[in-house]
């Protein structure tokens, strides 16, 4: 399935912060950015690791399967109606529901799975990091806004090496530390 994004180079950045309420304030300031064109947000993520290692993941993009299951359900129940009455209203929904939830797992429109994933291990325990895919990313705008969050972590980003400092220098981060991701790509 092709996406409006396959020939448009993409930004992934991850940013951990020790608590919810700043991964938040962070999410509104992106938000910010986006409104004044000085960036465009395809999908963020948010992944939670607790103390004791586990993550809870928020994605703003992909479907959820519940969701996807209830509308297949009731699209495909409305065409059943239509076509065989309440048997194929029935029938439809069964079979809209199951397509709906296999679908919602197949399909990817954000950041890939296999990031959330990398990230879900790379971040330490105790923090909330957000996770986003942008495109048409004002370096400078993103720079300036990040030196509100001092004490932050840039776990990762691909972006060129002077682009990564200049966003890990802001948050106050070490290059040493920040350097993991910078060989990667999205």
């Amino acid at each position: 399935m092709k996406s409006e994004l396959d020939n448009i180079p993409q930004t992934l950045v991850g940013i951990s912060f020790q608590d919810q309420f700043r991964a938040q304030e962070f999410m509104t300031a992106t938000s910010r950015l986006a409104s004044k064109n000085l960036l465009k947000v395809h999908d963020a993520v948010i992944v939670t690791k607790k103390d004791d290692g586990s993550t809870h993941v928020v994605e703003t993009t992909d479907p959820s399967p519940g969701r996807a299951a209830a509308s297949g359900a009731m699209w495909a129940g409305l065409i059943g109606l239509f076509v065989a009455g309440p048997v194929g209203w029935i029938a439809g929904g069964v079979i809209g529901a199951g397509a709906g939830a296999v679908t919602a797992k197949v399909v990817d429109l954000g950041v890939p799975d296999e990031w959330v994933a990398w990230f879900r291990e790379a971040v330490q325990a105790g923090t909330t990091t957000v996770v986003l895919l942008l495109t048409e990313v004002y370096i400078d705008a993103l720079v300036t806004e990040a030196e509100r969050f001092t004490g932050a972590h840039l776990v990762y980003a691909n972006l060129d090496a002077v682009s990564f400092d200049r966003i890990a220098a802001a948050l106050g981060d070490s290059r040493s530390e920040a350097a993991e991701g910078v060989e990667g790509g999205a």
